[in-house]
């Protein structure tokens, strides 16, 4: 169980941070609207919370 953990808390966190540069890549060009980047930045909030749950719960299989 904590290996599957801590393999979806490490995909989680690639995940995150690859959403995070392509809205940062989208703002920077400045290509059309600012919609696609609110997008993705609201994907990335979606995504960093699901990781830190799955982090959360990797601590209290950890510490049992």
């Amino acid at each position: 169980m904590k290996t599957i953990l801590t393999i979806l808390v490490a995909l989680g966190m690639l995940a995150t941070l690859g959403t995070l540069f392509a809205g940062m890549l989208g703002l920077a060009k400045g290509d059309g609207s600012g919609a696609r980047s609110n997008l993705l930045m609201r994907w990335r909030v979606i995504i960093q919370g699901v990781t830190l749950l799955l982090f959360a719960l990797l601590l209290m299989v950890a510490h049992r």
